[in-house]
């Protein structure tokens, strides 16, 4: 019997300086570290032609080193170069102050190289590759796992742990699935599937192995999630709402027409509210597509049939956003809204609460502050989940807790095709806005590679030259050793002392406080700030109807529904918007991803087409990384 609970820091090659840097991976104990998959893979087994590889192409190379490696300098910088040959065409090699190579090759010998395969004027070079002598295995020669990392330790260094890890209880891992589940669905052992999903020896190994992992992950979800849709059906009847409050009497003051999608969703909001079974509804709808105004809409119904609303943000800011929406569209009905955020004064977060026990309050917008315990509504009868993939089940459930069954509505921007969000969301019904009001304006999007940086820079000085502002976003927070990704902090102390000099540039990212983050953005929102460097945290974020231009660094790092909910950043006031997509590789993936981004707005077509493209045969390119 294997004690998955053991401490990580007990795991050969980890100790007590190790163990807080995989702390920070959440990997605190033998189970984690076999349940820290990896987010791609190398496929360093199958040797190339030189001649057979493309510019930029990363590939294994067999070869016999000819020259003894040579030593230059480049101001501080010793610049080391081997040449061999692959029996047609000779390379030069380059790794950059690693001294101890000198002595490493030797003439005649040969040996296998896997590196990014650069072809200029039919010369080819290699820069900084992983290396071993032919007949050794140790880093080439074999499918290779990498893994997301955090600073201070290496891909070399997790797979070496993680496969002490997995020696440790190959084979004394308990089957976590009956024999006639296995054999059914031809499923591989427990034991099997998370060696072969860390260290697979081809492609197949990979996908059967994932494939049971998947199953057994999907399995585990869509019986928790039919055991909650089956308590519903036990549960005490929900609320009725009154029929005679009409949805018509907010929608006829409106400045502007609601498109058919927001009336037939609206019809079924409206005929599950007049029902006595509790509402459990998604509301899926595409970045712009007017989801708010229907949370607004039925939040009134709620209000009028004498009960209170409570709509939960993922942010203080976007909770503010929602704030000025709701007051604008309801106060004229005589229904009060407040704020609740952690920021707030202690008094006042007090004087809220209070007057929300006494029912003075009609509807409560805030965040994670609402599921406090001493948030006590008097009559709470909906509660809407903004952006709910920022939400478990856990939350949600929590603030429907305050309320005797109330109808409950999330609400989502990141368009699902509907057979997936059957499976993520089986515990609710899915109401879908496919069509954006005729007002929002197309975002011309553009896909160009890092040959094109200078014209996007000045394309950038000439839209805030015209009183605009730019999102620039970047993958990584701080570099990762093992990529040459740009980071916020790089990036921006780079823009903020020379490309963009003379103008405001802040960054923002995700390690920063939640207090940090909200002061940036309302900077930004402000206008006193021109280009926000960001990481994906502005991918939910407030309204800035002055931002016109989006430019996502190493594009071919995000999904396409990603990409998709940053675009949707821009393009939300008067001015023509511009998405700028700059990406690296000229892989066939990569080069259908940029088209599809740049052929269509449609985020329901783009999601259909991510979820192909993210397909089991993709797994071992550039498509499936895990975003930082």
């Amino acid at each position: 019997m294997v004690d998955l609970e053991k401490s990580v820091q007990y795991i050969k090659n980890v100790g007590p300086t190790r163990v807080k840097l995989l702390n920070k991976l959440n990997i605190n104990t033998l189970e984690d570290l076999i349940s820290y998959f990896p987010r791609n893979y190398e496929d360093r087994g199958i040797a190339k032609k030189l001649s057979d590889c493309k510019d930029g192409e990363e590939a294994l190379i067999k070869a016999t080193a000819v020259t003894k490696v040579s030593e230059s300098f480049a101001g501080r910088l010793k610049i080391y170069r081997l040449i061999v040959r692959d029996g047609e065409n000779a390379c030069t090699i380059t790794w950059y102050n690693q001294s101890y190579l000198k002595n490493v090759f030797k003439i005649g010998r040969t040996y296998n190289f896997y590196g990014k395969v650069e072809t200029k004027l039919g010369r080819y070079e290699i820069k900084s590759p992983i290396f071993d002598e032919s007949g050794e295995n140790k880093n080439t020669g074999k499918i290779i796992p990498i893994y997301p990392l955090t600073y201070g330790i290496s891909q070399n260094t997790i797979r070496k742990i993680i496969e002490n890890g997995v020696d440790e209880v190959y084979e004394k891992l308990d089957e976590t699935l009956p024999d006639y589940i296995l054999n059914n669905y031809k499923l591989m052992g427990i034991n099997e599937a998370i060696k072969k999903i860390h260290f697979p020896e081809n492609k197949s190994d990979f996908i059967k192995a994932r494939y049971r992992l998947v199953f057994e992950e999907l399995l585990g979800f869509q019986l928790a999630l039919l055991k909650i849709k089956e308590s519903y059906k036990t549960e005490e009847k929900g609320i009725e709402f009154e029929r005679q409050v009409k949805m018509s009497d907010v929608i006829n003051t409106l400045p502007f027409r609601l498109t058919n999608a927001q009336l037939r969703v609206l019809e079924e909001i409206d005929n599950d509210m007049e029902s006595t079974k509790p509402m459990n509804r998604l509301l899926q709808g595409d970045v712009g597509s007017g989801k708010t105004i229907v949370s607004i809409i039925a939040s009134y119904k709620a209000v009028k049939s004498g009960y209170q609303a409570a709509i939960l943000a993922p942010t203080a800011i976007l909770a503010s956003q929602h704030m000025e929406n709701f007051q604008k569209t309801l106060n004229q009905f005589g229904i009060k809204s407040e704020m609740l955020v952690s920021s707030i004064t202690k008094k006042n977060k007090t004087e809220i609460k209070q007057r929300l026990a006494n029912g003075e309050i009609d509807i409560l917008i805030g965040t994670h502050a609402m599921l406090e315990e001493d948030v006590v509504f008097k009559n709470l009868g909906l509660v809407v989940t903004d952006e709910q993939h920022r939400f478990g089940v856990k939350q949600r459930a929590k603030i429907a807790s305050k309320g005797n069954n109330p109808d409950v509505i999330v609400m989502s921007a990141t368009p699902i095709p509907r057979t997936l969000a059957l499976i993520l969301y089986g515990d609710l019904d899915i109401s879908i806005i496919n069509e954006l009001p005729p007002n929002r304006k197309k975002i011309d999007t553009f896909a160009v590679g890092k040959n094109f940086e200078e014209r996007v820079n000045r394309f950038v000085e000439k839209q805030i030259e015209e009183g605009r502002q730019c999102y620039i976003v970047c993958p990584l927070v701080e570099e990762d050793e093992e990529t040459e990704l740009k980071s916020v902090t790089e990036l921006a102390e780079k823009l903020q002392k020379e490309t963009f000099s003379k103008y405001r540039v802040e960054y923002l990212h995700g390690k920063m406080k939640p207090k940090e983050k909200d002061e940036i953005m309302l900077k930004f929102k402000n206008g006193e700030i021109d280009i926000l460097i960001s990481t994906t945290v502005i991918e939910v974020g407030v309204d800035v109807p002055n931002s016109n231009i989006m430019v996502v660094e190493n594009a071919e790092r995000f999904g396409l529904a990603q990409l998709h909910q940053l675009r949707g950043r821009v393009g939300r006031g008067e001015y023509k918007s511009y998405c700028i997509l700059k990406y690296e590789g000229k892989g066939k993936v990569v080069q259908e991803r940029m088209k599809i981004m740049c052929q269509t707005n449609d985020g329901f077509i783009i999601s259909e087409k991510d979820l192909e493209l993210r397909g089991s045969g993709d797994f071992f390119g550039t498509a499936q990384h895990r975003n930082s």
